[in-house]
């Protein structure tokens, strides 16, 4: 298996002590991470994309640019490229620069967000968000793959002999499908041959495993080969202890008190907003979060593995407001005392020369 470091740049207060970092400390912070990621062994690095609520991610292409001067191996990625709302020309350019800058090392995943205000900013129909994200991503796939485009669709003026510059730095970026609630995503990463990234954020186990299967299904009846469908799993936060009884002493008051903050009233009752795991223990039993002693979080990955059959693990550790350090010292610790574990138990072929 493969880790991925994600984070979609959070800048609400801590949610005990009420203290918020500048917006300038709070990237500075994500870059020095992505940095020890690249340090500790990681394989990729994302950024998120978010244009409402308290996140600093709506640039993602900016973050990333910074983070690729100062890496030089680990792939970087977005979570998620929120293609439904952007005009796929844009995209081209954008990322095909960052592809250069980086040398090849970026990868997109695309989805329609999580945040149900961006259509409204962008002064598009949320009812129509699955035809945006379907037209304007198979643009961008003729966008990177062709040279003097002409093309015409319903949610932008047509293009006429366009070749998007810079091109690509060897060839088309691998695009990931961002799968958390609908069957949508997996339909169209199958059609394409695509990889799928299913959040395992919110819901239960098997509405991820329902989605995956569909893509499983469905990548095989477009006839792509079955051993190529590439699949990354999420999860909803990293939290390390010797013990399970240490973590939960150490990190009850803070999970809750995250879970209470981000609870959207206006949202309640929709699918894949607020998390069901609304105490510490129903997070380590059951939720996706990774929260325990390092076997146990060994124990839960390779439990979504047998599962989901993914390829690579994305963690987050910015989740809860910790600082630098203590970041830091938690994907250290996954990094010498969880990753080879699982690496050996659970190999995969993505990302193999």
């Amino acid at each position: 298996m493969k880790f991925q470091v994600l984070s979609i740049i959070g800048h609400a207060p801590h949610p005990l002590t009420g203290e918020l970092p500048t917006a300038a400390d709070r990237l500075e912070q994500v870059l020095a991470v992505g940095e020890a990621a690249e340090r500790l062994g990681f394989d990729a690095f994302a950024v998120g994309e978010r244009h409402a609520g308290p996140f600093l991610s709506s640039s993602p292409t900016v973050v990333l640019g910074a983070l690729a001067a100062r890496t030089r191996r680990i792939r970087l990625l977005t979570g998620v490229t929120v293609v439904a709302i952007l005009d796929p020309v844009r995209v081209a350019e954008d990322y095909a620069t960052l592809d250069q800058l980086s040398r090849g090392r970026i990868e997109l995943v695309v989805g329609k967000g999580a945040e149900a205000g961006h259509f409204d900013l962008f002064g598009l129909d949320e009812s129509r968000q699955w035809d945006l994200q379907e037209e304007k991503y198979e643009l961008l796939r003729r966008l990177w793959r062709e040279e003097g485009v002409d093309w015409e669709g319903e949610f932008r003026p047509p293009l006429k002999d366009v070749t998007t510059v810079p091109r690509p730095y060897a060839g088309p970026p691998r695009v990931w499908h961002g799968s958390a609630t609908s069957l949508n995503s997996p339909e169209l990463a199958a059609r394409h041959g695509d990889p799928l990234f299913t959040a395992n954020a919110v819901q239960p186990r098997a509405a991820y495993a329902r989605l995956i299967g569909h893509y499983r299904e469905k990548f095989e009846e477009y006839g792509h080969d079955p051993a190529r469908a590439y699949v990354a799993a999420g999860s909803g936060g990293l939290l390390l202890a010797d013990t399970e009884r240490q973590a939960v002493a150490r990190y009850k008051e803070l999970y809750e008190a995250k879970v209470a903050q981000n609870f959207r009233p206006h949202l309640e009752g929709k699918t894949g907003y607020n998390t069901p795991f609304r105490t510490i223990e129903d997070a380590i039993a059951d939720g996706p979060q990774l929260i325990g002693s390092p076997q146990q979080v060994i124990d839960k990955i390779l439990g979504y593995h047998q599962v989901y059959r993914h390829d690579l693990q994305s963690v987050s550790v910015d989740t809860f407001g910790q600082s630098t350090a203590e970041q830091v010292e938690t994907l250290q610790r996954f990094a010498e005392e969880v990753a080879p574990v699982v690496r050996r138990e659970a190999p995969s072929t993505l990302w193999d020369a």
